[in-house]
């Protein structure tokens, strides 16, 4: 699949705003503290992504499967996150919200990165990178691995948390956005909690 850039300025995929807010005090210390032992931008963007996939889990992992098991949900299970530096201070986050602070911790360290979706039963959120010198962009899931997911960072190939099975209606969506898409953004913003987002989920965009 022919991945499209919304916007042709590369500039615009390393920009701050209010969501992927990477000049925020937070990421710029987790960036710095990343950067440590990445001596190169491939080091640096391995080594981010694999912080964001496993340090910060998954809301519906980390609340569900407790509730499943009778474990009363974390602490905090209920907050729904979606600014960068949020998602890193609370540790917490459904896909697009990580897809957020991969992208903040990326563009902080001056790695092009987008935000691009695929349709399942609802949208599911990733980010795609451009590393330095190099002239296409892969997508990379940070989404969390549990049984029946294993999704690595590569530049060879895709390694992403799910495949699409167009049989099934579901798509990959080829746009690759500067900023989160306005329904995603709209229903992390409004809702006000979890039960409450799982029933807002995008289901097309």
């Amino acid at each position: 699949m022919e991945l499209i850039q919304e916007t042709p300025e590369i500039s615009a995929y390393l920009a701050a705003d209010e969501v992927i807010d990477h000049e925020h005090p937070r990421v710029r210390a987790l960036a710095a503290t990343l950067s440590v032992d990445a001596p190169d931008a491939y080091s640096y963007a391995k080594a981010a992504f694999t912080f964001v996939r496993d340090a910060i889990p998954h809301s519906m992992d980390a609340g569900d499967e407790r509730s499943e098991m009778g474990v009363p949900p974390a602490e905090g299970w209920g907050r729904v996150t979606w600014r960068a530096s949020g998602v890193l201070a609370q540790r917490t986050g459904i896909c697009y919200a990580k897809a957020h602070a991969l992208a903040a911790l990326l563009r902080a360290e001056g790695i092009p990165t987008a935000l691009c979706y695929q349709k399942f039963d609802v949208v599911h959120g990733l980010v795609a990178v451009r590393l330095p010198g190099q002239d296409r962009w892969v997508r990379q899931d940070p989404r969390g691995n549990k049984a029946g997911v294993d999704a690595q960072f590569r530049l060879d190939r895709e390694q992403l948390a799910f495949t699409v099975r167009p049989e099934f209606n579901e798509v990959d969506y080829p746009v690759l956005f500067a900023e989160p898409h306005p329904a995603v953004l709209q229903c992390l913003r409004e809702a006000v909690d979890r039960p409450h987002l799982w029933q807002t989920l995008p289901t097309d965009l």
